[in-house]
């Protein structure tokens, strides 16, 4: 049974990461996507400082522990910049339903590594929201075709859905063995490990070149934060394939703002997508 304090971290997963988007939209037409996930993790990781000794201190760091965390730091800052490159040549009201695919490799994943196993009406309810995102891309001049998997914003995203679909499994492991607030702290630094390191090896300059980077950067690292922290949240209490599945209701919202703040068209006939893959949704939470 899902308690109210799960319910209310859910929607502040399903809000929190649309806006991370557009922000990231905003700011990507004048700067690197490796940039901004550099800064991103490091506003993260400066505001968990305060927490480290509380949360980190004292924990068995084994080898295991570490691989896990530096596996999943990687995936995510990876999947981070994809979706940063996708979301600026693309639209968001058809890059965001793509998310809902997620839940498929989640579900293999938590499988294999969790052994977590949905139900029948489960994996209808997955079956669903997939279907949902069909009304969506049809939207596209490409259409539900193989010609759609050649565009470049389309191959970013289902690349980074992959990497954070994977590395959701590894961060229940971590929350398994420690807690979620310290998941939430190696996110962090191990994010912006990574991020650094994609950055000296991509020779980006770090510069900021928009003069409202600091205050979009801020914007996105707090989205990103309360993304994370309530993904791990909800995790700790529910299967991760049915969760990956619930967190496709921020379509929706996605959809919304793309319309709204990007002009993007077709509205109804995505929010009609949106809403089957809510009703795949709703079989998740009541089966």
């Amino acid at each position: 049974m899902i308690n109210i304090s799960t319910i209310i971290f859910l929607l502040i997963r399903i809000f929190s990461n649309p806006f991370a988007n557009v922000f990231q939209k905003k700011l990507s037409k004048d700067n690197q996507s490796s940039v901004i996930n550099l800064y991103s993790y490091l506003i993260l990781s400066i505001l968990t400082f305060p927490f480290i000794k509380k949360y980190l201190f004292g924990l068995n760091y084994e080898t295991n522990l570490i691989i896990l965390i530096l596996i999943a730091g990687f995936l995510c800052a990876m999947g981070t910049i994809c979706i940063i490159k996708a979301v600026n040549i693309g639209e968001l009201s058809v890059l965001g339903p793509i998310n809902s695919y997620k839940s498929i490799i989640g579900l293999i994943s938590a499988i294999f590594l969790l052994k977590e196993f949905p139900s029948i009406i489960g994996i209808t309810g997955i079956i669903l929201i997939i279907f949902g995102s069909r009304y969506i891309f049809d939207t596209t001049n490409e259409g539900f075709s193989l010609k759609l998997f050649k565009r470049k914003d389309i191959q970013l995203r289902f690349l980074a859905l992959v990497l954070t679909g994977i590395e959701a499994a590894f961060l229940k492991k971590i929350i398994i063995l420690t807690s979620v607030e310290a998941c939430f702290i190696f996110w962090c630094l191990s994010g912006l490990f990574w991020s650094f390191i994609f950055v000296i090896i991509l020779k980006k300059d770090i510069k900021p070149k928009s003069k409202k980077f600091i205050q979009y950067i801020i914007t996105i690292a707090i989205c990103l934060g309360l993304m994370q922290y309530s993904t791990n949240y909800v995790f700790e209490r529910m299967n991760v394939g049915y969760a990956l599945a619930l967190f496709q209701l921020s379509s929706i919202v996605t959809v919304i703002l793309g319309c709204k703040f990007f002009k993007e068209k077709n509205i109804i006939r995505k929010l009609i997508g949106s809403i089957i893959m809510i009703i795949g949704s709703v079989l998740i939470i009541l089966y």
